[in-house]
């Protein structure tokens, strides 16, 4: 059961593996509810694997974890259900236009009709814009489609890795702006980013990763 108390997210010793090699090794973390938590490091430190083992993606082989109260042995698909994970490819169905993708959030959300346009609308996707193709799009209106995505399905905990990669300044400043509203409301959001002054402007910390574990 969940344990309304706890962490949003609560690593000890977690072990993951990328293929068969270690991809974090031995990581210890808490992140606390309502935190914007800057995750950085060099190319391979584990911070793509940390997230997507947060998000309930990876398992864990050795070690404990937990994200709102969930285990992330055995309750994985609890996580799942409550985490929105935006990765490096942003995960669209290229045959649909971008509010058919977000609507396809939307409901498996519960989230109203409306708010799948609104999201987009939020992520400056809106108008005809709105009902094109994502396959025609170019790569920053594929990002900002893929943020709307993590916006409508209204999460408690939002995992981003490089989410400011393709966008052009005024979606980056609009992300930033959507982050610091998401923490308002009370989710939790943990970037990876090598954009870290950006990000850390607005962060209230950092994680630094180095070998799979917390530096």
């Amino acid at each position: 059961m969940s344990d309304v108390r706890a962490e949003a997210i609560e690593l000890r010793d977690a072990v993951v593996l990328y293929g068969a090699h270690p991809a974090l090794t031995g990581a210890s973390v808490r992140i606390g509810r309502g935190e914007i938590v800057l995750v950085e490091g060099a190319n391979g430190s584990g911070k793509s694997t940390l997230l997507r083992a947060c998000a309930g993606l990876k398992p864990l082989v050795r070690g404990e974890g937990r994200v709102l109260g969930f285990d992330l042995r055995h309750e994985r698909a609890e996580v799942r259900r409550r985490t929105a994970l935006l990765a490096h490819r942003d995960g669209l169905w290229a045959d649909l236009t971008a509010l058919e993708n977000v609507q396809v959030w939307a409901r498996l959300a519960g989230a109203a009709p409306d708010e799948a346009a609104a999201a987009l609308g939020r992520m400056g996707i809106a108008g005809p814009l709105a009902s094109r193709r994502v396959g025609s799009m170019s790569a920053g209106q594929k990002r900002r489609c893929a943020l709307a995505c993590v916006v409508v399905r209204r999460a408690e905990v939002w995992l981003l890795d490089e989410p400011h990669s393709a966008l052009d300044a005024q979606g980056r400043d609009d992300l930033d702006a959507l982050l610091v509203a998401a923490r308002a409301a009370g989710a939790t959001v943990v970037v990876a980013s090598h954009d870290t002054e950006r990000v850390a402007a607005f962060a209230d910390r950092r994680i630094v990763l180095s070998g799979g574990r917390v530096a």
